[in-house]
């Protein structure tokens, strides 16, 4: 039995000998002094002998004199900060079984947009404070003391003391309401058990719109006054996400209500408190009149994917951080399932290859990670909200579910929701119930993806009538890592019609083509019509590299457009991704991309133009004399769609040649004309979305001064702090140079101004991975020596990485012989 506080430093969970049943909370915001006081009276199951009680606070001021176990006062109080953990001490053991512990505190609403914190907004013309709550990963804490850790689930019941005239919204709905002069006390229901980082509380001025569920939960938007008009698309596919994912997972929605609510300042995209979703406004708000076609997409991924993690998430929870995955992997993947019947014309799956590349592209990196990543401190958590959680995860569920087929996996899902429902899960348990209704070997074939970083190459080559395969990790420097993994393998040759689905489960395999062929196709010899591709519809989450001949009968058919969508992606994707870890020329490269140049689809041709973006960028440093040639060589091969497309709406257009157009347009730059113009807009609209692409679009200006401008624009009360990444995502290639040497300038400001994760490393990725040389890899790595933190110290080491990444490429593309005559070969032939 511990007999000293120290002992409980140091350590990354807490103790489990006293667990939390049921909190009490009230809580007493003060909008003007942004402070607030609470107390809490928690019943409390102790299980083992202790003189202790160990629980979360941080940044609170705890009146020790106030605490009380069973009318008992402590005898010591110790609150170590650095470890966010307040001690109690009692004269004697606790007794073992239920008893209260209760206490007062007080608090700061701050500016960081985490924990209980304010946010701004405008009521005729006047600025005013909202309170809010951002309590993932490990922030309750700074809202009330807790045992903040996903598996001591418990229930909650709230009480709010706030001004009359305000809406005071929280989990559950509100029981009644008493007011005292200027204020009321709002008090909820109490809630089902559910984890500290899913309460919530959000307190202001707001209207709100309502709808109903199909089993008559009641659904609604708030947003600000005067902008529920904007919350109307959010709410329509809140409702029927609802009612789809009742059905699919066979478990009715937990709660009474559901309340999405935007929110001005918010660090995230979204967070999916339990009945009381928050949302940034641009990912939950859709104008008619101003909105792009993009925005509308993202606002049904991003209210589909919250409103997944009521059951993936938030009923069954993760048993610790290590198993973020299952919560973010999951919401991602099911979130397009949802879209897609919602909004079939929209060809949702193809746009998921998107999220599938990003988690490739990440993965390939030598400082990855795995999907599952050991935690050991609270201050590590906000790393791994990164694109190996969400898009990797995603990924390989896509993969395991196209693998098992989609029924099974249904039925199986519904039945680890069923057999976890109020409380938590590890990864194994999910494989163990999916091993166990579809009689396959998923715990041996997933583990390999989930507790190892990183992804296969497949290296496929024809040998007379066989087709030999051999799979490697692949890295994007270039080396081969050691990993190895049982790799669901998708094959057809010259026609869809026939397919193999088979597992390779070692490091090299072959297979005779007459198991996957089409019979007319089965005779090699067919010359042009010939082709065969792995991983058809890019459902599994590995690279291919094919031989000469392979490559060769690929390209034809993409010209003959005889391959699906997905699969032109894949193919672009792969070649591009070779050629930077320099397995293949960038002159193969180009001649692939000339071969998509009657392309008129938009999520093919969102990906080429992402590559030709990347093509172009590398050009300029490594071949400055070709680079010229080279980018009117990508003009020309985007011509032909941006051509048939126009920037004028046509009747009959699908929303993705819009899409399209705003990719394009994209690739445009801004002068001092058209910044100060954009500026103008910006300071005269308050939609939030067309804000953000203003602000996108400010530093992409060539005109190094311009740039510096934009970048202290970010700094000004002008920006909400959530929005810097929008300047930072836009920085021009000539702007890189200036955009460095503005942020070691500034660094301490950035620092304390933005201390969450995701947005310094926004700092960290946007500012160093446009270099493409060693000697400035050394120099950043020289900055910050000294100034690296937990928060960014991943981000950093991935940015440095690709520079030297870029440098390698170069080196290669500068010896490869033939690049410049195939540049102006491919210049002179017909569009």
């Amino acid at each position: 039995m511990a007999e000293s506080p120290e002992q409980f430093r140091g350590q990354s969970r807490l103790p489990r000998f006293a667990e939390p049943l049921r909190y009490d909370l009230l809580l007493r915001p003060d909008l003007a002094a942004c402070t607030f006081s609470g107390s809490a009276a928690v019943a409390v199951a102790v299980s083992a002998p202790t003189r202790f009680l160990v629980l979360n606070a941080a940044a609170l001021s705890v009146d020790g004199s106030s605490i009380r176990f069973q009318d008992v006062a402590p005898t010591e109080v110790t609150q170590f900060e650095e470890d966010e953990i307040l001690v109690i001490g009692f004269g004697q053991e606790l007794p073992i079984g239920e008893g209260v512990v209760t206490m007062n505190f007080t608090g700061t609403l701050n500016d960081q947009m985490k924990g209980f914190y304010r946010s701004k907004y405008e009521y005729k013309g006047e600025s005013r404070n909202m309170a809010v709550t951002q309590f993932e990963a490990a922030d309750a804490r700074r809202c009330f003391p807790c045992w903040d850790e996903p598996a001591f689930k418990a229930k909650f019941k709230l009480t709010l003391e706030v001004p009359t005239e305000l809406v005071a919204l929280s989990n559950m709905p509100v029981v009644k309401e008493t007011v005292h002069g200027p204020l009321k006390t709002v008090y909820y229901e109490e809630s089902p058990v559910m984890s500290t980082y899913l309460v919530a509380i959000v307190v202001g001025l707001f209207d709100y719109i309502e709808s109903s569920t199909l089993e008559g939960t009641k659904v609604r938007v708030y947003t600000q006054v005067g902008k529920t008009s904007q919350g109307k698309f959010a709410l329509d596919v809140g409702v029927k996400s609802l009612d789809l994912y009742k059905d699919y997972f066979a478990t009715p929605y937990p709660l009474p209500k559901l309340d999405m609510i935007a929110i001005p300042d918010f660090a995230a995209g979204a967070m999916e408190n339990y009945g009381l979703v928050t949302y940034r406004e641009s990912a939950l708000l859709y104008d008619e009149q101003l909105s792009s076609a993009s925005n509308k997409q993202q606002v049904a991924i991003t209210v589909a994917h919250e409103l997944a993690h009521q059951w993936f998430g938030n009923l069954v929870t993760m048993e610790w951080w290590t198993h973020l995955w299952l919560n973010e992997g999951f919401a991602s993947w099911v979130s397009y399932l949802a879209v897609e019947s919602i909004f079939p014309e929209w060809n949702n799956w193809t746009q998921f290859l998107d999220e599938t590349t990003s988690g490739l592209r990440l993965d390939a990196l030598a400082e990855s990670h795995p999907i599952e990543v050991e935690v050991n401190h609270a201050s590590e958590i906000d790393a791994i909200f990164d694109s190996i959680s969400y898009d990797k995860g995603a990924s390989v569920i896509r993969m395991l579910q196209s693998y098992l087929g989609a029924d099974r996996f249904q039925k199986a899902l519904a039945s680890y929701i069923k057999k976890y429902a109020y409380s938590n899960a590890k990864t194994e348990d999910l494989w163990a119930v999916l091993e166990e209704e579809t009689g396959e070997p998923v715990k041996d074939l997933m583990t390999t993806w989930t507790k190892q970083q990183g992804y296969p190459v497949i290296f496929a080559k024809l040998n007379g009538q066989y087709l030999e395969l051999e799979q490697a990790q692949f890295l994007s420097d270039g080396s081969s890592g050691p990993g190895t993994w049982i790799v669901p393998m998708t094959s057809c040759c010259g026609s869809y019609d026939v397919n193999k689905k088979f597992l390779l489960k070692g490091k090299a395999d072959k297979i005779h083509i007459k198991d996957f062929a089409a019979s007319q196709t089965a005779d090699r010899g067919t010359g042009q019509n010939s082709w065969i591709k792995l991983n058809i519809d890019q459902t599994g989450f590995y690279r291919v590299k094919y031989d000469d001949e392979l490559a060769a009968g690929l390209e034809n058919a993409v010209k003959a457009k005889k391959l699906l969508s997905m699969d032109m992606i894949g193919i672009v994707e792969d070649s591009y991704a070779l050629s930077v870890a320099c397995k293949q020329t960038l002159t193969s490269l180009l001649r692939l991309l000339n071969a998509y140049r009657h392309e008129s689809d938009y999520t093919v041709l969102s990906h080429v133009t992402s590559v030709c973006l990347g093509v172009n960028k590398i050009s300029t440093d490594a071949t400055p004399d070709l680079s010229r040639d080279i980018k009117q060589l990508l003009i020309k091969l985007l011509l032909l769609a941006a051509k048939r497309v126009g920037w004028d709406p046509k009747d009959g257009e699908s929303h993705l040649d819009a899409a399209y157009l705003a990719v394009m347009r994209s690739v445009s730059t801004s002068s001092r004309p058209g910044y100060d113009s954009l500026l103008k807009i910006y300071r005269e609209t308050s939609e939030a979305q067309e804000k953000s692409r203003i602000l996108g679009s400010l530093s992409s200006c060539p005109d190094k001064d311009i740039v510096v401008e934009a970048l202290n624009f970010m700094l000004t009360d002008e920006v909400r702090n959530q929005d810097a990444f929008y300047v930072l995502g836009g920085i021009s290639l000539e702007g890189r140079e200036v955009a460095w040497a503005w942020l070691q300038e500034n660094w301490d400001h950035v620092v304390k101004t933005w201390p969450s994760s995701s947005l310094i490393s926004d700092f960290v990725n946007s500012t160093v991975s446009p270099f493409t040389s060693e000697e400035k890899a050394a120099e950043v790595s020289e900055f910050f020596c000294t100034r690296v933190k937990p928060s960014f110290e991943r981000a950093l080491k991935q940015s440095l990485e690709r520079v030297r990444i870029s440098a390698r490429w170069i080196e290669s593309i500068k010896s490869e012989p033939n690049l410049a005559q195939t540049v102006h070969q491919l210049l002179l032939e017909e569009v």
